[in-house]
């Protein structure tokens, strides 16, 4: 999978690094149990700080995302059900999205074409 994140973007780096996991996840980039690469790797694969990407792993890995173990590093977590804490805070997510393409003139048939375009590259669905 390649990152590349925007050092110009007002998206802090550590939540482009974290959301690029996340995608490469659901696309099938990264597989379960797929070995991601050390904190210090990855920062200077990518010409970052450590802390950076710490503080990404740590999100994903506190999402459930990924699991750390210290002896093995880091590596992608098993796939799960849907979880009602998630779909609630995925709820208020889409209510501030679909606020914000109503205010910029995305109608519903063009907002919902494109959540159809964008889950249809989605690997992994139930």
């Amino acid at each position: 999978m390649v990152i590349s994140l925007e050092l110009d973007s007002e998206t802090p780096l550590y939540e482009q690094l974290r959301n690029q996991i996340v995608i490469g996840i659901a696309t099938g980039q990264l597989e379960t149990d797929e070995k991601l690469p050390t904190v210090r790797q990855l920062a200077e694969d990518l010409g970052i700080n450590t802390m950076t990407v710490n503080k990404a792993y740590a999100l994903l890995k506190q999402e459930g995302y990924i699991v750390v173990d210290r002896r093995h590093g880091a590596k992608v977590g098993t796939r799960t059900a849907e979880d009602p804490k998630h779909a609630a805070h995925l709820e208020e997510q889409l209510q501030l999205m679909i606020a914000e393409a109503t205010i910029k003139g995305v109608d519903q048939p063009r907002f919902q074409a494109l959540c159809s375009q964008i889950f249809a590259r989605m690997t992994y669905q139930h």
